[in-house]
């Protein structure tokens, strides 16, 4: 039998999603969790592979079992064992074909930035201190939409098949007048993807690219010609469709 769990967790403490073999990450937990309950060993699929220092608002996985449980029960067990930093909202029963990254229609990822000193957002929101233009950024992310080919947006050396992706949103939204994020979706995103779109997005904000220029890096699909990648405490994973 095959089973979805959502869930949500805080990436401060992870070395991102992936299991790693030398450091806790979100997958170790939750299988480690899983088996602990189930007295067997389970293996976890993501819906995505968040990088070190990254949140989820709401991410999936399945996993296989032939152990019969009452899935609302599991969920509050696991709330219960696993570190306060993780949380289950549900678990369910799938079809056996159905799967948590493969069968995705869409992800949806923020970036939260604030141009004012803030104590209580610091460790989830990039403070930024110069001067933006947001609708040259909107301009840009318009831009973003044209293409499909996002390498100049992937981190070197990444283990890609493809660098195609097709991107259904890209826009700044303000939430008051020094709170702001860039949400994004796309079909699949490519390893540190959003961060580099943000921080070549902050050079067109800042004066230091024209659109023109921003064209020519998407379609130049150099990594050294785009923006430095920005820092990962600010990007969540928002939303997982299928």
């Amino acid at each position: 039998m095959r089973y979805f769990i959502w869930f949500s967790y805080d990436g401060q403490r992870y070395h991102g999603w992936q299991v790693q073999p030398n450091g806790v990450t979100v997958q170790s937990e939750l299988e480690r969790c899983l088996s602990l309950l189930l007295r067997e060993t389970i293996t976890v699929t993501g819906a995505g592979r968040t990088d070190a220092g990254v949140h989820a608002r709401m991410m999936a996985a399945h996993f296989d079992t032939e152990t019969s449980f009452d899935p609302h029960v599991l969920a509050m067990k696991l709330n219960g064992l696993l570190p306060y930093d993780i949380s289950v909202s549900q678990v369910h029963e799938v079809a056996p074909d159905m799967h948590a990254r493969f069968s995705a229609r869409a992800r949806t990822y923020r970036y939260y930035i604030h141009t004012c000193k803030n104590p209580f957002i610091r460790s989830y929101s990039q403070e930024i201190h110069y001067r933006l233009d947001f609708d040259l950024m909107n301009e840009a992310g318009r831009i973003l939409m044209t293409y499909e080919d996002f390498g100049a947006f992937c981190k070197a050396g990444s283990d890609v098949k493809t660098t195609l992706c097709h991107v259904t949103h890209a826009q700044w939204h303000q939430v008051t007048d020094s709170e702001w994020y860039f949400e994004i979706t796309a079909n699949r995103f490519l390893r540190n993807m959003v961060r580099a779109v943000v921080g070549t997005l902050v050079e067109v904000g800042r004066g230091r690219m024209s659109l023109d220029d921003f064209r020519k890096v998407i379609e130049g699909g150099q990594r050294t010609q785009a923006g430095e990648s920005m820092p990962a405490k600010a990007l969540f994973l928002e939303n997982v469709e299928y």
